[in-house]
């Protein structure tokens, strides 16, 4: 992640900003400041569990360029510094002067608010306060610069409300609680909010999860911890029904947050289609960051069935088991058109993964007065100070492959210490918090401890078990957690997910996927119920992973519109988070079981035994021979094609034939996601046939239509031709894209 840092320029920002190198902006956008504090963040948190000198030199190195950036009040932006010292403009998002936009695309606050964070880690890692000090100096500037009696402004993109309180948490100064608390509080003030930004009504105004959803959480976060520290009922009470709106109508199976592409976020309740699910990494983060907080503040196991749902699936599918890969949106469902990149113009996923994973060792236990708990299960060793004195846990489980957890507590002063273990919310009978999934079956297998050999049954409050015992080093507590191959099914308000089934076990949602399936085929697949499953764990199988394996047929769809069912054959199942490790191709989480539910293989027609080109090549082309009809230009259920970000010129699709053909019609169904995409229907098309090594247009016989949420279709006199290539205008200001394109 450094070195990306340091070849795209972001680095190198600093250098310019602080004297120490010439040039303009080196890299995408202002808000690139905010993955160099990201990455610092994240490194911190390793050196505290692996302290590394040569990694502690190279943060110190970054640290002094970033002093020398900041400037001469506090105000620490790159990219308007730069510019300034080249008398020229800042980056048009920026706006000409400091704060100005702020609200807006600035993201001088968002930059902030990962500096914050990162210093606070900085400092609590290593003791060292020069980056603090850095952050100190800026958060000082801002508390002069926002307020009621002089600029009312928030962030465009939250999450200085997270980095103030942990400022506030490490300085004791009330002035960046109280800043934090300003930032949310403005919301709803100014003339100009939205719901994008979350910034359409007072934050205590609002009960439903909308706009960019990492915006959202980041939001969220900061709610809860104003709420928490200040113990206000109307922050609590605003967060408490957010959450039930998100748990009861808005979240994946996966965890996975953010349902649409064009706002990068959430849509109206169970708007949950598959295929095109964003599901964007920084979201899943955003969403575990939240629900700490909201456990820390209730000490409710439903938060970390969350986070622990989250945590496996939704978030850790972010990045691959290389660990130099990364998705940005995380899908329930593929055509073979989702890859992981090594890095992203927009690089907030891969540092948030950065940051985010050396982190996890916070999420494990938690304490509260003579209260241990433990919250995830994953082999550690810890120390705490508990009730004024210290203890030492350790843990050792094969968790999420196996539920057997064994935990060992040392407490010299052997005082009773009350140990709360978390029963997780799917040994429960709960597939997720909230109603939007269930188990399709009860399980019968009941959660056991065991207290040195003998089998006790502790008292379950909110979720964990209250194990309260004077602890000896010799003492070890078992807990055994069955963990059966269950499956689930979806609210029926959930239109893309009737009459289909997730495979879960323990916290982990499996998925089809082509390398381990009969011709790589797998979204036409419909599973056969009554076959049962089987579970092994394979340690030659993608670093280690247990496998599910199972029955289906296949569904072919023939020449004269008939669907057929194929042989029985087996299906195995892989954990979802480890899609896309062995290159692209299908995948599928949500698993049909009847026919109506599932997508046939596409009929042996001209089309789609055609080859498929296109002015812009992407792995998406194939989907406008898949024979999936929309329900409209904005049907984001099946996969489509489009040349966005073009605007405003000729593009082509081609189709080259098997053999020559006598062709006479073509059918073409737009792809439009209008109001927040930026596709729309084109402004004209044409269609040309092969004539030796020349393109000719059709003689047509009609004009060629152009529809929203329909078939445009164009009959032209016959010609025998090898290929056709569908000409496309697009529009002044959009882009444009195909569902489908019919030869007849």
């Amino acid at each position: 992640a450094f070195g990306y840092c340091e070849s795209t320029g972001r680095i190198k920002n600093f250098e310019i900003a602080g004297g120490q190198d010439t040039g303009r902006f080196q890299s995408f956008a202002p808000f690139d400041d905010s993955d160099v504090y990201k990455i610092i963040e994240g490194a911190s948190y390793s050196l505290q569990t692996f302290p590394d000198k040569n990694l502690d030199l190279y943060l110190d190195s970054i640290i002094g360029k970033i002093a020398l950036a900041q400037e001469y009040d506090g105000y620490l932006y790159t990219n308007r510094t730069i510019a300034e010292q080249r008398g020229e403009e800042p980056h048009e998002w920026a706006g000409n002067k400091r704060w100005e936009l702020t609200n807006i695309l600035s993201c001088e606050l968002y930059n902030l608010g990962h500096l914050y964070e990162a210093a606070v880690a900085h400092y609590q890692a290593t003791g060292k306060t020069n980056l603090l000090d850095i952050a100190v100096k800026s958060a000082n500037l801002l508390v002069t610069v926002f307020n009621w009696n002089a600029f009312i402004s928030y962030p465009g993109h939250q999450g200085i409300e997270m980095g103030l309180v942990k400022l506030y948490g490490v300085t004791g100064k009330r002035e960046y609680l109280d800043l934090a608390k300003f930032f949310l509080d403005a919301r709803g003030e100014r003339a100009d909010g939205e719901e994008y930004t979350q910034s359409h009504c007072k934050v205590v105004d609002q009960s439903d999860a909308v706009g960019h959803s990492v915006r959202a959480t980041y939001m969220y976060s900061g709610m809860a911890d104003i709420a928490a520290i200040l113990k206000d009922e109307a922050y609590i009470h605003a967060i408490t029904k957010i959450w039930e709106d998100i748990v009861n109508s808005k979240i994946y199976i996966t965890g996975g947050i953010g349902a649409s592409v064009g706002n990068e976020g959430f849509r109206e309740p169970y708007y949950l289609p598959n295929m095109s699910a964003y599901c964007e990494t920084c979201a899943s983060i955003g969403n575990i960051f939240a629900n700490q907080r909201l456990f820390l503040m209730h000490g409710e196991s439903k938060y970390s069935d969350i986070i622990e749902k989250t945590l496996y699936n939704g978030m850790l599918s972010g990045v691959s088991l290389s660990a130099d890969r990364f998705f940005y949106p995380n899908p329930l469902e593929s055509n073979g058109q989702h890859e992981r990149s090594a890095w992203f113009g927009c690089a907030c996923c891969p540092s948030n993964i950065a940051r985010f994973i050396p982190s996890i060792a916070g999420y494990i236990y938690a304490t509260k007065g003579s209260n241990l708990y433990v919250n995830l299960f994953i082999s550690s060793e810890a120390e705490f100070n508990l009730g004024n004195r210290e203890i030492s846990v350790s843990q050792k489980t094969e968790y999420p492959w196996d539920g057997k957890v064994k935990i060992a507590i040392d407490d010299a002063s052997r005082k009773k210490i009350a140990l709360m273990v978390r029963i997780p919310g799917w040994a429960r009978d709960e597939a997720i918090s909230g109603n939007l999934y269930a188990f399709s079956e009860r399980n019968s297998q009941a959660v056991k401890c065991f207290l040195n050999g003998k089998e006790i049954n502790p008292e379950i409050t909110d979720g964990y078990m209250n194990i309260s015992h004077q602890w000896e080093k010799a003492d070890l507590l078992e807990i055994d957690i069955p963990m059966p191959v269950r499956t689930v099914i979806a609210d029926e308000r959930i239109q893309n997910n009737i009459g289909k089934v997730a495979v879960q076990k323990g916290p982990l949602i499996y998925c089809a996927e082509w390398p381990d399936n009969k011709d790589g085929h797998i979204l036409n697949l419909i599973l056969d119920q009554s076959a049962g499953m089987t579970y092994a764990f394979r340690e030659d199988l993608l670093n280690g992973t247990g496998v599910i394996k199972t029955k289906a047929r296949q569904a072919k769809r023939s020449l004269n519109g008939d669907v057929t069912m194929e042989e029985i054959q087996e299906l195995n199942l892989i954990p979802y988070h480890l899609w896309a490790n062995r290159g692209a191709g299908q995948m599928m989480v949500w698993l049909p079981v009847t026919a109506a539910s599932v997508k046939p293989l596409a009929a042996p027609t001209i089309a789609a035994r055609s080859e498929v080109s296109a002015s812009k090549e992407t792995k998406s082309r194939n989907s406008i021979k898949d024979q999936y009809e929309p329900q409209n230009s904005n049907d984001l259920s099946f996969p489509y094609y489009h040349w966005w970000p073009e605007v405003n010129k000729w593009e082509w699709l081609q189709y080259d034939f098997e053999a020559e053909e006598k062709v006479s019609r073509v059918k073409v169904y737009w792809f439009d996601d209008s109001p927040f995409g930026g596709c729309r229907i084109p402004a004209e098309w044409k269609i040309e046939y092969k004539d030796g090594k020349l393109w000719k247009a059709v003689e047509t016989l009609n004009e060629y239509p152009v529809t929203l949420n329909s078939w445009d279709i164009v009959d032209f006199k016959t010609v025998q031709t090898n290929g056709l290539r569908l000409l496309v205008k697009l529009p002044e200001n959009y882009s444009s894209g195909v569902h489908e394109w019919v030869v007849e």
